[in-house]
């Protein structure tokens, strides 16, 4: 597979660390039935190039790619309130010399503030042009156009880029990051049991379980829902994932059998603490100095301590967790995580 016919600019240097997690394990093993559980990894994606890092970075990497080959001057993307993905490609903008605006989705009422901590400041002090604020259950790449159009009528060029960088372009990022995770266990003579990731937009999902099926890789992917159960979330990620494999020149035939979505950990609400998060949040903080976030990777993260509890996985498999990034957003609320709140189950 050759990923070089593609334009790319490269933002990160080498491979991101792939971490052992002994004490985080051994604090996981001991709230297991019977006292065993797996052996926990990190690959660590949250060290990825573009201010502070994350999981975004990958795809934007060939998105950004075509929009300077179509001579944009603006990236226009959209996210929820404290958008990782949208910082991210403010950063990206900001290291092209691009001018970059967002269309925020208030998907909980109230949960937008201008002078909010957290990836709100960083909107500020990065410099975004504008932000446009629209009610939850709006159409954003309608949005998004009306933005990219409002620019063409002032002789400005934009290219839109959506939620989560996740279309089959910006999926091809975590296409690349499957082949650079092969190279690496085989390097390191590794051997993993499943890999754990989130599964919102599906970029990041659909672009490994594509790269997957492209390098014959076995190895079985875990998708923690983070906005949906597996009913809505799994025709997502499939129908990206065939997309991706589409442009790759890839028999998309076996993707329906890999595709493994878990739900559950993410309620009540697509953003809102749970006492699940809080608690894989204070666990990796206190056993390994490792930062999650309350909006993604908690509750990744809260989905792998849960299937551990329900002996999903024995004693001495190894599991690889996918560190998507997302630290900002622990400064936006922290009322939660310091136990001022009242947080649902």
């Amino acid at each position: 597979m050759d990923l070089n016919r593609f334009a790319r600019r490269r933002y990160s240097d080498g491979p991101t660390p792939i971490e052992p997690l002994p004490r985080f394990s051994s604090a996981l093993a001991a709230s297991c039935p019977g006292g065993v559980g797996p052996e926990v990894w990190v690959k660590r994606d949250d060290l990825l190039g573009l201010s502070p890092g994350g999981n975004k970075t990958r795809k934007l990497e060939f998105l950004v790619a075509d929009a300077l080959a179509q001579g944009a001057d603006t990236l226009i993307t959209c996210g929820a309130p404290q958008s990782n993905h949208c910082r991210i490609t403010l950063s990206a903008a900001i290291r092209e010399g691009l001018s970059c605006r967002f269309v925020i989705e208030e998907r909980v009422p109230g949960s937008y503030s201008d002078e909010a901590n957290g990836n709100h400041f960083l909107f500020r002090l990065m410099g975004v042009e504008s932000i446009s604020v629209v009610p939850a259950g709006t159409d954003m790449a309608a949005a998004m156009q009306k933005e990219a159009d409002t620019l063409a009528s002032q002789g400005r060029k934009a290219y839109v880029i959506p939620g989560g960088g996740s279309n089959a372009l910006g999926s091809l990022g975590y296409v690349s990051c499957a082949m650079e995770l092969q190279q690496q266990m085989l390097d390191a003579g590794m051997h993993f049991d499943a890999l754990v990731v989130g599964s919102g937009s599906s970029g990041t999902h659909a672009g490994l379980l594509a790269g997957f099926e492209a390098l014959g890789m076995d190895l079985p992917i875990i998708g923690i829902g983070v906005s949906r159960d597996p009913a809505q979330q799994a025709p997502i990620v499939l129908d990206l994932a065939r997309q991706v494999c589409s442009l790759i020149g890839v028999d998309a035939g076996r993707l329906q059998e890999r595709l493994h979505c878990v739900g559950g950990f993410w309620q009540p609400k697509y953003s809102v603490p749970n006492r699940r998060m809080v608690e894989a949040v204070h666990m990796l903080a206190r056993t390994e100095a490792l930062l999650l976030d309350p909006v993604y990777t908690g509750k990744i993260m809260a989905g792998l301590i849960g299937l551990a509890r329900e002996s999903r996985w024995s004693a001495g498999q190894r599991i690889l967790f996918l560190h998507t990034g997302g630290m900002p957003s622990l400064f936006w609320n922290p009322a939660p995580l310091l136990g001022t709140a009242e947080l649902a189950p």
